[in-house]
């Protein structure tokens, strides 16, 4: 066969392309591979590995040379808040329950205004897009026409996301609690638009604002909800200090926090499950979180802004807990990951030496595993060039944060990852793919 046909007749059987670069992505949270001149194989979207070369098999498949660039795994953001991103880095010298009152709620309500949601929407997605988030499980606000346009947004990108549409029936402004059961009711009819939509990119999920905020009877609705549809479910849970207390005075026969979500099936019992925070979870909650395959989503950079406290990341994380990272918008300032990950290891540091000296700061590929891997499992095999897994990817030139290290070969592709985490933003990323997708 010559071998013009053979490679005809490998791009029919792969619809794959090959990456050349310097690659870094983990294997475990201990684990960073890196390679400083690598070739990254996709195949009908998923990866099929990292080689010194070219298999044979995958010998017909586009190269794209690229060069001095670097090749990272997509970033997951396991919690945002879209509505919440035109008041980003406002309100930070106040606590959780005064900021809600004082920004969040008003801002929320104002998206019944489908005009003003379309703006300010389109001003988030612009960001999620263009930066280093391939993946995000995202808090719409209780309107849910509002909510689908969010959703018809991020389906143009090619983003993977999990959108909820926000239920809260107690405990907030006349102009923003729901009613119970319209609640519920608005709640079917947003999925059953959802269905109907098509969506590929972008799917529901249910999003119970906090305990505070819904009564057990919307818990209860929502968990049937989540057992008839299997959807997953994600809120917020032990974050501050009051806000806990406030729980205990609402909820008196809970044990802890998180009981007030697993009596009605919405802490994993019914499908995958993702709670922000998680800072000061009781032994007890800990281990009905393990018990449930709970996915943590780490807001480092909001627990600090809010003065919430530093949760236990490294603890969670040794005991073999799901953990990821989120940028937590608008109390996180921005939604850059690179920026979540130098802050959970920033934080750890400070919790290190001022708080409990027995359980050593995150190291970076700890904190790189969580920003991929470890929030990717979210969605599936998703977060590493590992063969099987999707291939979401960032290429990154960071040519312009080069020194004289790099003139003289003594840095590498692990350290020029560790590089773009504290010093790189938008403008550094070069290319970005989802799910084996090229956005740009």
């Amino acid at each position: 066969m010559a071998d013009h046909d053979r490679m005809n007749d490998l791009e029919a059987e792969h619809e794959g392309f090959i990456l050349h670069g310097a690659v870094v992505y983990s294997r475990d949270a201990k684990t960073l591979e890196a390679a400083d001149d690598a070739y990254l194989i996709c195949v009908d979207g998923l990866s099929k590995g990292v080689f010194s070369g070219i298999p044979e098999e995958y010998a017909g498949l586009p190269v794209h040379d690229l060069w001095d660039k670097l090749i990272l795994p997509g970033f997951v953001d396991l919690h945002v808040h879209a509505p919440q991103y035109q008041f980003r880095s406002l309100g930070t010298d106040m606590e959780l329950l005064e900021w809600l009152d004082t920004y969040v709620f008003r801002e929320e309500a104002s998206y019944s205004d489908l005009e003003y949601a379309e703006r300010a929407y389109d001003l988030f997605v612009e960001d999620l897009y263009t930066g280093p988030t391939t993946r995000a499980c995202v808090f719409a606000t209780t309107d849910p026409d509002a909510t689908l346009g969010l959703m018809d947004m991020l389906e143009e990108t090619g983003l993977k996301t999990f959108v909820g549409k926000v239920n809260m029936d107690r405990n907030a402004p006349d102009y923003y609690v729901e009613d119970t059961e319209d609640s519920l009711a608005e709640t079917y009819a947003f999925l059953d638009a959802v269905c109907e939509s098509g969506y590929e990119n972008t799917q529901p999920i249910l999003t119970p604002r906090f305990t505070p905020a819904c009564t057990r009877k919307l818990m209860d609705g929502l968990g049937r909800i989540a057992a008839e549809r299997h959807l997953p479910v994600q809120s917020h849970l032990s974050e501050n200090r009051r806000e806990i207390e406030w729980v205990s005075e609402l909820e008196k026969d809970a044990a802890f926090y998180g009981e007030t979500y697993d009596r009605s099936g919405l802490f994993g019992s019914n499908g995958k499950c993702v709670m922000a925070h998680c800072v000061w979870s009781t032994e007890d909650e800990i281990a009905l979180l393990k018990k449930r395959g709970v996915f943590i989503a780490h807001c480092p950079d909001s627990n600090l802004n809010l003065s919430s406290g530093i949760a236990p990341a490294k603890r969670y994380l040794e005991e073999g807990m799901r953990i990821g990272l989120g940028s937590d918008v608008a109390a996180g300032s921005t939604t850059s990951m690179f920026a979540a990950v130098r802050s959970a290891i920033q934080s750890s540091k400070a919790r290190w030496r001022m708080f409990d000296e027995s359980v050593k700061p995150l190291t970076f590929p700890e904190a790189f595993y969580m920003a991929t891997k470890g929030g990717g499992a979210f969605f599936g095999q998703v977060g590493s060039f590992e063969e099987g897994y999707e291939f979401d990817a960032l290429i990154i030139d960071d040519e312009p944060l080069s020194s004289m290290l790099d003139a003289s070969g003594r840095i590498h592709a692990a350290e020029r990852a560790e590089r773009v985490m504290y010093l790189a933003d938008d403008r550094h990323i070069a290319g970005k793919y989802v799910a084996g997708r090229q956005l740009f």
